[in-house]
């Protein structure tokens, strides 16, 4: 045990003073402090004028057409830099219709939306038809304009053909409402803004996001590590002194001690940069227990996987085709993270809350999503997740012992089962 651990200080002392490690640690914290500052820039409205967007309009109901044009002449002169143009189809091109002629102008790049409103529009059954060609990712805001201009006048001449008070609708439909966060203490409270609701609710995506980088980073210096070692033969000096499994479980724990000062650096820096925008941040005393029990086991685990992997390859490209289960076992929570945190209970989010691989990042979604996951699941995933790192290590250590040695051409995975068969 004395031999593996002076394998895990000299592993985390080496990797941390590398230039390519303080870069890596300083990364993170200095693009989130970048990200801060310009978000005040982002959010204001833009200096420069977008190109305006050019427009047609056939009403087949014959009565909106002029409130139209009231309602763009009103969007244009409060929003000068995003102007919506109305063009007039009356005018014939030979004997092609207005509709004819309207879209053969989209096709030309001489409009960049066509809209025709069926004749039963006023009476709730018609629809509005929006026409484009090959729209511009950029234009999705003066869509959203168009669409609800056109919307609103519908709107309000469906209330004057009913005589019905605009004013008395609004009156109605306007209804106020207050978040109020209640504390423990009995005057302990505070109006909620929609930012905090929404800060709460990342929450969660934090905290697996954070255990996805630092398992994925780390890794990478696990791999290059192991086949720096390798090509440039100090692991044969090691071997004359260490046993293998001694070796790979000191770069294990030595790169485990420097995944949790990577994210504690990380995590801290997050925090601080959302006080500072003056976010309100919850997060519950148990959390922090959870994550660096979770981060551990599931670092355990990738890592001994990328130790057999680094052992049995020459380069980091060799590693490439092998690593592609590890991060499809990480992406799955990535994609379904919305899902579990908003339905932890179901059958999807207790499937994989015990299935090894995606054990820590989806029960620290189910932990940090506030919702009161059972003790006996808690501890069942821990010790399901202890004994699939106890099984792969058993493997690693086989694979590491005989691969360490072997240069030239990577064995294929029927030679690595052999080993395994031998062993």
């Amino acid at each position: 045990m004395h031999k593996t651990l002076k394998v895990a200080q000299r592993e985390y002392i080496e990797t941390a003073k590398t230039k390519t490690f303080i870069l890596m640690i300083l990364m993170l914290p200095v693009m989130i402090g970048v990200i801060v500052l310009l978000l005040h820039r982002l959010n204001r409205p833009g200096e420069g004028a977008r190109p305006p967007m050019r427009i047609a309009v056939t009403d087949l109901s014959d009565k909106l057409l002029a409130q139209f044009k009231a309602s763009f002449d009103g969007h244009n002169s409060s929003h000068p830099n995003s102007k919506i143009l109305l063009q007039d189809l009356q005018a014939q091109e030979g004997s092609a219709t207005a509709d004819e002629q309207a879209r053969a102008k989209l096709r030309r790049g001489e409009l960049d939306a066509y809209v025709v409103l069926d004749a039963d529009i006023l009476q709730g059954t018609g629809k509005i038809r929006i026409h484009t060609h090959k729209p511009k990712p950029g234009d999705i805001d003066s869509m959203w304009a168009i669409e609800n201009t056109l919307r609103g006048v519908i709107v309000n001449q469906r209330i004057k053909e009913r005589n019905l008070s605009p004013d008395l609708l609004e009156g109605l439909y306007d209804v106020q409402v207050e978040k109020v966060a209640v504390g423990s203490e009995d005057e302990d409270e505070r109006v909620e803004r929609q930012r905090d609701t929404v800060a709460r609710m990342l929450v969660p995506f934090f905290f697996m996001y954070l255990l996805f980088l630092g398992i994925i980073t780390m890794g990478q210096h696990m791999l290059s590590s192991v086949i720096e070692e390798k090509n440039s033969r100090v692991m044969e000096v090691l071997l004359a002194a260490l046993s293998p499994f001694e070796i790979m479980a000191g770069k294990i724990l030595g790169l485990v001690g420097i995944g949790l000062s990577v994210v504690a650096l990380w995590g801290v820096t997050a925090y601080a940069a959302a006080r500072w925008q003056g976010l309100t941040v919850e997060i519950a005393p148990a959390m922090l227990p959870y994550f660096t029990v979770y981060y551990v086991l599931a670092f355990l685990l990738f890592g001994s996987f990328m130790v057999g992997v680094g052992s049995i390859c020459n380069t980091i490209k060799e590693t490439q085709s092998l690593m592609m289960p590890v991060m499809l076992c990480c992406v799955v929570p990535l994609i379904a993270w919305q899902n579990i945190i908003r339905e932890p209970d179901s059958a999807l989010a207790r499937g994989f809350s015990f299935f090894p691989p995606t054990t820590p990042m989806v029960m620290i979604l189910r932990l940090s999503a506030g919702f009161d996951v059972p003790m006996a699941e808690v501890l069942a995933s821990i010790v399901l997740l202890a004994a699939a790192v106890l099984a792969t290590m058993w493997v690693a250590a086989k694979v590491f012992r005989t691969g360490i040695l072997m240069y030239g051409k990577r064995p294929s995975l029927l030679e690595v089962a052999r080993w395994l068969r031998q062993a």
